[in-house]
């Protein structure tokens, strides 16, 4: 029997690569998608370009131009379907655009987030419901470590217990500025923890690091590398807030990031929590990538420097995913830090 999955957000980054890695495992998909990357970001950020490569690509994809937020529209999604998976990317996913409009932020963060746990609950209880949350949830605590200034980077204390493998699931999430994004998408963290914990459902939340690849409408205010890359490749100037440029990000492919998905599909647990990201294996600090990429391209960035950082935003965040990997021990990483890079500088949308 053809097993079905829904992918909301379906048209970014991750969504997108879902849409891909579950037809090709022999999937039906059903996509949720409105678009409101346009209306946060700019008509750059539309994933209207990756919504019709989808439809080309898989005639049999079926599309929702859908709200999450609007009960009535989902509901009807889930009556009419029977779903194996629910792969939840569908989000606003700035904190400096959070900061404009809350009410939105919220209602589409956390609100649309309870109304897919809702549904999934009432219509298919036996699926596995995927989350993808963000490393913010620990918000601005991770600036506490004991951090080094290095010539191209910041380092944390190589006594440090992170230094090895990075931040684990233990950070608390109390105490510290997250951002108005980072409160909201707590709040679904939460949420789709307690769906597995109290009813007794197959959730999975993952904390994001970077996550990157070719198919990411990147822009300013979300999507660093994929926009730095836009660019560099351009001639557009671009605008380093804070930190000398030596801030660290440790970024994932999103081919590895859909895999971890399918792994967690195939021996679902309930309400767990993991922190994802491109650990140890695949990390860089801003000065790093631009100097990486300029070789890539061989074109010099148009780089702006802003003494100010973002408020609340991470001098130094590598992810520790050794708790996923001793849950799921075949999977593993397949890109590192240089093939993302040389990917999306070839394969890029700009």
């Amino acid at each position: 029997m053809t097993k079905t999955a829904l992918i909301t957000g379906s048209a970014g980054l991750i969504g997108s690569e879902s849409v891909r890695f579950f037809a090709e495992k022999g999937f039906e998909i059903v996509g949720i998608d409105n678009d409101m990357r346009k209306y946060f970001f700019g008509e750059e950020a539309s994933t209207q370009w990756n919504l019709e490569q989808l439809k080309k690509q898989f005639p049999k994809y079926k599309h929702y131009h859908a709200d999450i937020r609007d009960n009535d529209a989902i509901e009807k999604i889930f009556q009419d379907h029977k779903f194996d998976i629910i792969i939840h990317t569908a989000a606003q996913p700035s904190h400096d655009w959070a900061a404009k409009e809350p009410f939105t932020d919220f209602t589409v963060n956390a609100n649309g987030t309870l109304v897919m746990l809702e549904n999934f609950r009432k219509y298919s209880p036996k699926a596995t419901f995927i989350y993808t949350s963000t490393n913010k949830v620990y918000g601005d605590t991770p600036n506490l470590l004991p951090l080094v200034e290095l010539e191209k980077r910041y380092e944390i204390d190589e006594n440090h217990p992170y230094f090895k493998e990075g931040i684990d699931e233990s950070m608390s999430i109390d105490n510290s500025k997250h951002s108005i994004f980072g409160a909201s998408k707590l709040a679904a963290d939460v949420m789709v923890q307690e769906y597995g914990k109290y009813f007794n459902l197959n959730t999975a939340v993952f904390r994001g690091g970077c996550l990157t690849g070719p198919n990411h409408s990147g822009t300013q205010l979300h999507g660093f590398l994929a926009y730095l890359v836009k660019c560099i490749a351009t001639g557009t100037k671009y605008t380093i807030f804070g930190y000398k440029g030596k801030q660290v990000r440790d970024n994932i492919h999103s081919y590895d990031l859909v895999n971890a998905f399918w792994h967690v599909h195939q021996n679902p647990r309930q309400g767990e929590v993991y922190n994802m990201g491109g650990s140890r294996h695949s990390n860089i600090s801003m000065m790093e990538a631009i100097e990486k990429i300029e070789k890539i391209l061989d074109k010099k960035a148009v780089i702006e420097y802003a003494e100010e950082n973002r408020s609340g935003d991470h001098i130094w965040y590598i992810s520790d995913v050794s708790k996923f990997k001793k849950h799921y021990p075949d999977w593993d990483f397949k890109y590192d830090i240089d093939a993302i890079l040389k990917e999306i500088c070839a394969q890029g949308h700009f």
